[in-house]
């Protein structure tokens, strides 16, 4: 008899580590695909954008409008977040990811068959607003719906490794947009890649696309959403709902998240900027310290995910913001020197400060609302943090430059973004030992009051 429950148990046991490697893996590819078409935009704004939609203007100045155009994603972010958690909470995390999976891909597709500014004018960059704010409602639904999909399937004391699973298509996804910028960058001349070799890896995305819904469609329903269905205890309007119990959870987890999204786009899109303008060095350069970077958050962000299974959620955060706030100057003052290998070392440490910082972000968020309103609470912070640090930075950082000269006048942003995230920090709970399957939405008690 013994025998048999032990190895009914095992069976189990290997049938549930089975399921998690499909959800994860389907969680992983599909916030892949949703980041390199993110960050896909992000390189161009930095490389060409200015060039192909904005050619009439100054460089400084184009550049900025190139970043504006990014940034404006990011408001359409917030609205997809409300949107998509609606129906997240409503319908049920599957189908929204699917639907939001579909919106990124024929947006990105769009964007690499939009004409130039010199053949059809200012409809040129028009076309390229609507398609980037539709690529943002879709994103504004995917990442909330995908960590749900990870935590809510996981084990309890798994939560923070299988949550930092989908953190990491994030440097994937980077990574992947940054090889395919690589390769066009560096077999094409500069007539070619600004006339049509910009707009291959725009078109690649559809064949991730394809992949991530195959794989989409063959995973199931979420436990906690299954039990919200059978108890009959869904919310009628979830954002109202989330407003009147959680609204502090809300804004102090979209400010206790801002630092990384300031990190990671300082990195990625801004230091890209800064690398080729004001230090000379080349595009490809620069791209591949992007990509070391990227390698680096790969193999960190499931490690510090982990970690905080061990010692909690706050601690490892907290460790993150701190180390990215002390190598703002370093950063800067390394890529100063015009050393490659100074270069690669300040990205690489950077990078893994923000991995501490965003490995158990997505785990930390999610805990910190109820069953009824988790993908709303958990979509609307997370994408409040990039409204307020990734959307600006790149605009912020040019204009910062162009009106100091001074890339210390970037460290000090950099400084305050992980300020503002250490003070939020500071007021929220640890969230590690919830049980996030409870479908009575908890009271407002996920916030300490200052003694």
């Amino acid at each position: 008899m013994t025998t048999d429950v032990t190895r009914i148990t095992a069976e189990a046991e290997k049938l549930d580590r089975s399921k998690m490697r499909k959800i994860a893996t389907a969680s992983v590819i599909g916030t892949t695909v949703e980041w390199y078409d993110l960050f896909l935009f992000g390189t161009a704004s930095a490389l060409v954008f200015n060039k192909i939609f904005f050619p009439d203007l100054d460089g400084a100045i184009g550049t900025i409008l190139a970043f504006m155009t990014f940034a404006s994603a990011y408001v359409a972010r917030m609205v997809g977040a409300i949107i998509f958690g609606h129906f997240g909470d409503r319908v049920g995390r599957k189908s929204m990811l699917l639907i939001s999976l579909i919106g990124m891909g024929v947006a990105t597709f769009g964007i690499g068959l939009i004409p130039d500014f010199n053949t059809i004018g200012v409809a040129a960059p028009l076309l390229l607003l609507t398609l980037r704010l539709c690529q943002g409602l879709a994103l504004g639904g995917e990442w909330g719906g995908a960590v749900l999909m990870t935590v809510e399937h996981a084990p309890a004391d798994r939560r923070g490794f299988f949550g930092s699973m989908v953190q990491i298509g994030v440097p994937i996804g980077t990574l992947l947009a940054n090889v395919a910028f690589l390769i066009v960058a560096s077999t094409l001349d500069e007539a070619s890649l600004l006339s049509w070799g910009w707009r291959v890896p725009f078109l690649l995305s559809a064949v991730l696309v394809a992949v991530g819904i195959y794989i989409r469609l063959h995973i199931e329903e979420t436990p906690s959403f299954k039990k919200v269905q059978q108890t009959g205890a869904k919310a009628k309007i979830p954002f109202a709902v989330l407003m009147k119990k959680y609204w502090r959870q809300v804004v102090l987890g979209g400010i206790a998240t801002l630092s990384t999204g300031s990190t990671f786009t300082l990195l990625v899109a801004s230091g890209v900027n800064y690398g080729t303008k004001e230090l000379g060095h080349s595009k490809t350069l620069l791209l591949w310290a992007v990509m070391f970077a990227c390698i680096v958050a790969f193999f960190a962000i499931p490690f510090f995910g982990r970690l905080s299974d061990k010692v909690g959620r706050k601690p490892i955060i907290f460790a993150g913001v701190i180390a990215e706030a002390l190598l703002a100057f370093p950063l800067f003052w390394m890529m100063d020197t015009g050393s490659p290998a100074l270069l690669f070392l300040g990205y690489g440490l950077m990078m893994l400060a923000f991995s501490a910082n965003y490995g158990p972000i997505a785990t930390f968020l999610a805990e910190l609302f109820g069953s009824k309103v988790r993908y709303s609470g958990l979509s609307i912070a997370y994408m409040l943090s990039g409204l307020l640090g990734s959307a600006a930075t790149p605009a912020i950082t040019v204009a910062l430059l162009a009106a100091t000269g001074q890339s210390s006048s970037i460290a000090w942003y950099v400084m305050g973004a992980a300020v503002a995230s250490l003070l939020a920090l500071l007021l929220l709970t640890e969230t590690r030992y919830g049980n996030i399957h409870e479908v009575e939405d908890a009271p407002s008690d996920s916030v300490e009051v200052s003694k």
